[in-house]
């Protein structure tokens, strides 16, 4: 597979994840598992442009796959991707915790919907789940890149 634009090749075990592959054998600790069932949504990587839950998916089954992590959102000069500097300039993210998944899953959602309704944005966000924010400044942040 590729991750973020790199050609990977490794041996994994089966039952090795996706998620457990980016953080443990690639070093892309960006990808976070949260409750490795699928439900928080903080290990959201694109597998071939669309949003995924790296914790469902074995890594075994990704070959020929393109996987790109938060890590591979930004610039190659290390200038934040727009939906990065949406959720910093909106204050969309207090721990930090669920970013990487929110903001991988806003880039999948606004590369094919561009400019949604409120209720399309919320109905985006709600595979995510975040603790700390109340989700306003999320939606603040969505709500920019999209250019409202």
């Amino acid at each position: 597979m590729a991750v973020n634009g790199i050609p990977r090749t490794a041996s994994v075990e089966d039952r090795r994840t996706l998620a457990e592959f980016l953080r443990e054998q690639c070093g892309l600790t960006g990808t976070h598992l949260g409750c490795e069932h699928g439900v928080c949504g903080a290990c959201t990587v694109l597998l071939d442009g669309g949003a995924v839950r790296s914790c469902l998916l074995f890594a075994a089954q990704l070959q020929d796959a393109e996987v790109t992590t938060i890590e591979g959102l930004s610039a190659e000069d290390g200038s934040l991707s727009p939906v990065q500097q949406a959720f910093a300039d909106h204050h969309g993210l207090q721990c930090g915790f669920c970013t990487p998944g929110f903001v991988v899953s806003v880039t999948a959602f606004l590369s094919s919907n561009p400019a949604p309704t409120d209720g399309e944005i919320a109905h985006a966000l709600s595979g995510n789940l975040c603790r700390c924010t109340g989700y306003q400044g999320i939606i603040a942040a969505v709500k920019a890149v999209a250019g409202r």
